[in-house]
């Protein structure tokens, strides 16, 4: 009896998803184009007194539908009723996008971690776009993957976020989270649709920066969300922010790995294999042309190596190609976290982005930046500039043979842990995992 109960309960089950799959793929339907376009024609067909407006409404639909692709007003969207989360679920899904490093997937990994910390019996399942699906297993996070758009052969944007929202769909019913964590620039369309309607499902969009005006994120799709959580930044950035009714969540710089928690000094170089009374420079540019040999992180190499006493550690990107150089006193760290390895280094010469920044703030660990000049929405120049008034960075923005030896020698200058503006850098990873828990 009892089985068959369950087998019943299964058929249900089986069921609702399928009315809700159909549900969705009308409302996508109807929701297209041409589908809006050709009701628009059989409306004034079908009540001819319309026909003497056309002229005037079928431009302006035009021009509507135009407008909500470009994300400037917001989708008159058909809701569909999702089925009911269970409130007593003790799951969390995490879905980081892929940028051009790591950090989306950094910040979600510390948020996972301190999930986990806080409550061990807590489900933890990623969704991600990142390919380095292997982080996630060996921490024991299950972990859904789509790959990304560019990925795909001529794949329109329309049928990949209908590929997100069907799988995010089916993790929803599958595991009926009470939490639901984004972290990206970015809200996909399909990621929007597949939230909407599920009232018990806790909505968290963890975005590094403010919704500046005239910038592309989609009007009406912030409040999609519970609560917008923005991690802080060294450099106050001022601007005019859009305007919306969600709770926002302010917060110190989100850290992976805290100080305490890194190999020690001695650990670290013998896992490194650096000796032990050398000086050590990381050199991490992110997923740049190593390998080219007129790229700055070449460049760079080439200077430091003119140091007979110093050691460089080159933070090969997963993401990136493989680092082909082969010197006595160069190593390659192809892990992760790099930031396991901290302790080692004496110096080190860094892009400008928001992790590695704040990640050298925190061991005030004397630093070369090279901030990327021509970031849309990352005021990296300014971010690294606040090293140099604490005392314990130098900017270069002119990247040449040149300048590049002359900063290195004002960097091997800089006093590791010297007395400066700084203070304690606090990591709000836990302040955001108090408050959503």
């Amino acid at each position: 009896m009892s089985a068959l109960s369950s087998d019943e309960s299964f058929d249900e089950g089986r069921g609702l998803r399928r009315i809700e799959k159909l549900q969705r793929e009308n409302r996508r339907l109807r929701e297209t184009v041409s589908f809006r376009l050709g009701l628009h024609l059989t409306n004034a067909v079908r009540k001819p007194w319309k026909m003497f407006f056309l002229p005037l409404s079928f431009p302006i639909l035009c021009f509507k539908i135009g407008l909500e692709r470009l994300g400037k007003v917001a989708k008159n969207q058909q809701r569909v009723e999702q089925k009911d989360n269970n409130h007593d679920s003790n799951t969390t899904v995490l879905f980081p996008t892929n940028g051009v490093g790591f950090g989306h997937f950094t910040r979600m990994y510390a948020l996972a971690k301190e999930l986990r910390k806080q409550n061990p019996k807590m489900e933890i399942i990623f969704f991600t776009t990142m390919p380095t699906l292997h982080i996630p297993y060996l921490d024991d996070f299950p972990t859904y993957h789509l790959a990304g758009k560019h990925k795909f052969d001529d794949m329109d944007s329309t049928i990949w976020n209908m590929l997100v929202e069907e799988m995010l769909s089916l993790i929803f019913d599958t595991h009926a989270p009470k939490n639901f964590i984004f972290d990206g620039a970015f809200p996909y369309r399909g990621m929007l649709d597949a939230i909407n309607g599920r009232e018990n499902l806790n909505r968290v969009w963890v975005r590094r920066g403010m919704f500046k005006k005239g910038k592309s994120v989609p009007v009406g799709s912030i409040e999609h969300f519970d609560l917008i959580v923005h991690p802080g930044d060294a450099v106050n950035v001022k601007h005019s922010e859009i305007q919306h009714n969600v709770e926002v969540l302010n917060t110190d710089p989100i850290f992976l790995i805290n100080q305490n928690d890194m190999f020690s000094r001695d650990d670290a170089r013998n896992r490194l294999g650096v000796p032990d009374d050398s000086i050590v420079v990381y050199v991490q540019l992110g997923a740049g042309q190593i390998n080219d040999i007129d790229s700055e992180i070449k460049i760079t190499v080439d200077c430091l190596l003119d140091n007979e006493d110093i050691f460089i550690v080159i933070g090969e990107s997963m993401l990136g190609e493989r680092v082909k150089i082969s010197n006595k006193r160069v190593t390659i760290l192809r892990d992760y976290p790099n930031s396991l390895y901290f302790n080692a280094f004496d110096y080190s010469i860094q892009a400008g982005g928001y992790n590695s920044f704040h990640e050298m703030r925190s061991m005030k660990l004397p630093t070369l930046f090279y901030p990327n000049l021509n970031t849309g929405m990352d005021d990296q120049k300014s971010r690294c500039m606040i090293s140099v008034d604490e005392g314990w960075g130098i900017v270069n923005t002119n990247r040449n043979i040149g300048n590049i030896s002359k900063d290195i020698k004002k960097l091997l200058k800089l006093e590791r842990y010297a007395d400066s503006k700084l203070g304690t850098v606090k990591n709000g990873t836990v302040a955001i995992v108090d408050r959503i828990a």
